[in-house]
């Protein structure tokens, strides 16, 4: 195996193993630094070694023992510096370790570490997209609207006050979960979303991490099955993922909602999506908590699901479960989409209203400037529409979503 195709499966090992290597090191050394450097050092040395020497048998088995040897290197390393003699000699001890607690998948125990409450929100989702989904800096950028050098910014001061609050890399008991719960879910969620839509590189959708994301979901599902939050974010991912092989044409163009062969969804994640949102209904009706944005977000897929055919759906109940997640989350995001539903209740000309007002806070979001488009096409204004798509194709990250846009675009009269 030579070539591009060593490369191709440095990147497919890399997809799949980089979260596992990175949390078992993590768990055994106690330091996030050392696992995240040692990993890559692996992959550096994968690339000098795979192309002359093969891929090996078990790509993943092979970074792990070398990540390993590279991390009690620069353990070793230090401890003849300074002080850490004694703890390196701890972090050497090769039993296997007692379980302690509810969490025993170590990539999920990584997210539940760096969801500490000692970092602010923001830092927690940084640091756990890049150790456990492995995204770069530019991708997290663009999953939080935020710059790079803010986001690289972020990403360091949250391990250097990891350092130097002292933190633990321990197992989360059960109290640590019901407060970091509501970090993790949204990193779960962010992780799905960025492989839902890839906002970089040459792969409209990366399965590896949507398939990581709902293994997770499936995971915590498990670790809190009467949690609301925790069953509404899997059947949220499932509703959505069921609509993948509809998503993206032959050609590599991205396949709206509206344009997609329903034929081709996935029914057994949509029956299993739709079961948990029933669930779900039923016990808010028996007295539980309220539904909280993940449960309103799946249901408005149940919704979408549901309709035989783009033109029946049930767009008053859209709108109706949008209002419902304004109240909990106000934010840009939420009103775009609740503004986008409202066009196809009350007409384009209110929609666009709606949208216009948020024009300065998402004026750096391409989906804000493709909403504004397709309303503005629909009203008869092919000058206005033509900038509004022009915009979105230049934020536009991932090469499916800019070919539509471009098609979009160029079918406009004039």
């Amino acid at each position: 195996m030579t070539g591009p195709t060593v490369e191709q499966a440095i990147i497919r090992v890399h997809h799949e193993e980089w979260a596992r290597v990175v949390a078992g090191l993590a768990r055994r050394f106690g330091d996030l630094d050392v696992a995240e450097e040692a990993t890559a050092e692996a992959f550096v040395a994968a690339a000098e070694r795979w192309p002359r020497e093969g891929v090996p048998t078990n790509p993943g088995g092979w970074l792990a023992t070398t990540a390993t040897r590279k991390a009690i290197d620069r353990l070793r390393r230090e401890s003849q510096r300074d002080a850490k003699h004694q703890a390196a000699r701890i972090v050497y001890d090769d039993t296997p370790p007692e379980p302690t607690g509810p969490v025993e998948d170590d990539r999920l125990r990584l997210v539940f570490t760096c969801c500490h409450p000692a970092l602010a929100m923001e830092a927690r989702l940084a640091l756990t997209l890049r150790l456990l989904g492995g995204l770069t800096v530019p991708e997290i950028a663009r999953a939080f609207l935020v710059q790079e050098t803010t986001m690289a910014r972020r990403i360091t001061r949250a391990k250097a006050k990891i350092k130097a609050a002292h933190i633990p890399y321990r197992v989360p008991s059960a109290d640590d979960i019901r407060e970091r719960l509501a970090g993790v879910l949204a990193v779960v969620y962010l992780v799905f979303n960025e492989g839902y839509l890839a906002s970089e590189g040459d792969d409209p959708v990366r399965v590896d991490l949507t398939d990581e994301a709902i293994r997770l979901g499936r995971l915590l599902r498990t670790l809190l099955p009467d949690d609301g939050e925790v069953a509404g974010l899997l059947a949220l991912m499932l509703l959505t993922d069921a609509r993948r092989p509809a998503r993206v044409s032959r050609t590599g163009e991205l396949v709206t909602l509206d344009e997609q062969d329903r034929g081709a969804w996935d029914r057994t994640l949509i029956a299993e999506g739709n079961a948990l949102v029933r669930e779900r209904i039923e016990a808010v009706a028996a007295g539980d908590d309220p539904p909280g944005r993940y449960q309103l977000q799946a249901a408005i897929n149940a919704v979408h699901t549901d309709a035989p055919s783009a033109r029946d759906t049930d767009w008053s109940t859209i709108v109706a479960l949008y209002g419902r997640m304004v109240l909990l989350d106000p934010s840009p995001i939420v009103r775009l989409n609740r503004a986008v539903a409202v066009a196809e209740v009350d007409g384009p000309g209110v929609g666009l209203a709606e949208i216009d007002r948020l024009a300065e806070v998402l004026d750096g979001y391409h989906a804000f400037h493709a909403a504004r488009a397709d309303l503005l096409r629909r009203l008869g204004r092919g000058g206005e529409s033509r900038a509004a798509y022009d915009r979105a194709i230049g934020l536009a990250g991932n090469p499916a979503e800019r070919a539509y846009l471009t098609r979009r675009r160029d079918q406009l009269a004039g």
